[in-house]
Formats: structure tokens, sequence, C-alpha cells
């Protein structure tokens, strides 16, 4: 039997205030979404002037990337290369590069999806947040 690492609030809290603190340095209006392992959402955020679509985008790439354990954006690269019969794939909500999964010691415990600008805007921005876990 394994064990496994889970996010706690002020993990999430955590996230959610270097990704908006890399929004706000770049001047981008996004929705900042943070999710369990089971693709739950902990967080949402969404900063002003972000479009109002970013607040169902930025969670379904979240959902996207912790259910995978990959980022959203190897699914857009999967359709993009032909294989649209992806499009069909169950639990699959956001297709789009934004959603990165956070990850500590080979497990999956939750992602973080943004939407809002240029989709590798938006993961720069997830990453960001990632990155204050210190994983």
């Amino acid at each position: 039997m394994q064990n496994t690492s889970f996010l706690e609030l002020a993990d999430v809290k955590a996230i959610a205030a270097a990704a908006e603190g890399e929004a706000l340095k770049n001047a981008w209006a996004v929705t900042i979404a943070v999710v369990d392992a089971g693709g739950h959402l902990m967080w949402l955020q969404r900063l002003d002037g972000a479009p109002a679509i970013s607040a169902q985008i930025a969670p379904a790439k979240a959902h996207t990337a912790a259910l995978g354990r990959r980022e959203s954006r190897i699914y857009e690269e999967v359709v993009n290369g032909g294989r649209t019969s992806f499009l069909s794939a169950p639990g699959v909500q956001a297709l789009l590069e934004g959603g990165v999964p956070i990850m500590k010691d080979g497990h999956c415990i939750g992602a973080v999806g943004v939407s809002g600008v240029k989709s590798s805007e938006d993961a720069q921005i997830a990453r960001a947040g990632i990155a204050a876990l210190k994983l």
C-alpha cells in the first residue's frame, strides 16, 4: 500500500496567490482554478476583466489535467494530430492548454487550470502557482 499527499486549504491559497501574482505581473486578466486529485473544485478566482467564459474553462482544464495526470495540452495535441475520436472520451472537459497537474512523489494530488489569455500564457500562470509549493 502506498501513501499519498493531498492538498490542504493553505496549499491551495499559496497556489492561487502565486498564480495571481504571475497574472498581475503580466497584466493578464484570467480565471484561476485549483482542483484536488479527483478533479473537484477547491478554488476559483476570476480576476477583474477576465472573460465570463473563462470561469467555465479554467476549472474544466484543471479537471482534465487532474484526472489524466498530464497537462491538458497533451489532449489538444492528440486532437490536433488528427485523432478527433478522442473528443468523445468520457470525463474529458477541456482539451486546451492551460491545465497543469500537481505531482508529488509520482502521484497527482491536484491540478491548476487557467483561462483568459493565450494558452501558453495560461499554462505559465498555472506553473507559477504550482511552483509556490516547492515540490
